[in-house]
């Protein structure tokens, strides 16, 4: 399973779960396709920063 604290293993068009904002005490996932990648550092302790293609933003939290 590929590392999603890790910039180089996340690319537009990627299946992947986030955690949004507003999710983050809970944890609840929301799935979907990369769109752009908004964290610039090669590596995030919590996740990487995407927008999905329906244009929410989270952290990734799984590669699918």
């Amino acid at each position: 399973m590929l590392d999603s604290k890790k910039r180089i293993n996340i690319k537009a068009g990627l299946k992947v779960n986030i955690v949004l904002k507003q999710d983050q005490r809970t944890g609840k996932l929301t799935s979907g396709i990369v769109k752009d990648i908004l964290t610039n550092s090669p590596t995030h302790p919590h996740g990487i920063k995407v927008r999905l293609q329906d244009g929410q933003v989270g952290r990734v939290q799984e590669i699918l």
